[in-house]
């Protein structure tokens, strides 16, 4: 079993809920993006390029703490963990929302403490189409989100695509289109049979019926 699993995906995709289920799995520790406190992100959705920057790199400073604090630690080789979220989340959304010059400034900050963060054992990244995310984060209902435009989706998509195809680590891309962990039990045990196998791969598309 992978002591450290990260869970990644776009917007919507269902990432808290896929980790919460595996942490409760294998009894591991759960972490979370700790993105409610983040008093810059209902401002940047209402005014996107004043508040990008100062958003940005508060969730730079939240996720390294957040993350340093578990994994570079003892807990990473006494206990499981699982995370929905990568440090390099940071980098991709920097990517699509800051501007030339702000960017080249975050990609700085980013790479100096990248250094002192271990990767995942495997990263599983959710791909889910545009209408079902719009239709999963109109469910879960968080106010600030529910305006977020299908071409903002989109560009988190190819943004994650692009990393996606230069990724070094191992990597599991499942297709979320008709795939409910909750609902569907046998969807959570077929990825849970796959993990368990321990199959040798950089990269593996698991299609999950």
């Amino acid at each position: 079993m992978y002591r450290y699993i990260a869970i990644e995906g776009n917007i919507g995709a269902g990432k808290s809920t896929l980790a919460t289920l595996l942490a409760k799995h294998y009894d591991a520790r759960l972490v979370l993006e700790e993105f409610a406190d983040n008093n810059f992100l209902p401002k940047f959705y209402e005014d996107p390029e004043r508040y990008a920057f100062p958003l940005e790199l508060s969730f730079l400073a939240d996720r390294y703490t957040q993350l340093k604090q578990l994994l570079i630690s003892q807990d990473l080789f006494q206990q499981k963990i699982v995370s929905d979220y990568i440090f390099t989340k940071s980098k991709l959304f920097a990517r699509i929302n800051l501007k030339e010059q702000e960017y080249e400034l975050f990609q700085k900050l980013f790479d100096i403490i990248d250094l002192h963060l271990p990767p995942p054992d495997l990263l599983i990244y959710l791909h889910a189409p545009v209408p079902g995310l719009q239709h999963n984060i109109r469910k879960r209902g968080r106010e600030y989100e529910q305006n977020i435009p299908n071409d903002y989706l989109h560009n988190v998509q190819e943004v994650y695509s692009q990393y996606l195809k230069r990724e070094i680590h191992k990597t599991l891309i499942i297709d979320m289109d008709g795939v409910d962990f909750i609902e569907k039990p046998h969807h959570l045990n077929q990825l849970i049979d796959f993990i368990e196998k321990d199959y040798d791969f950089s990269t593996h598309y698991l299609s999950i019926e």
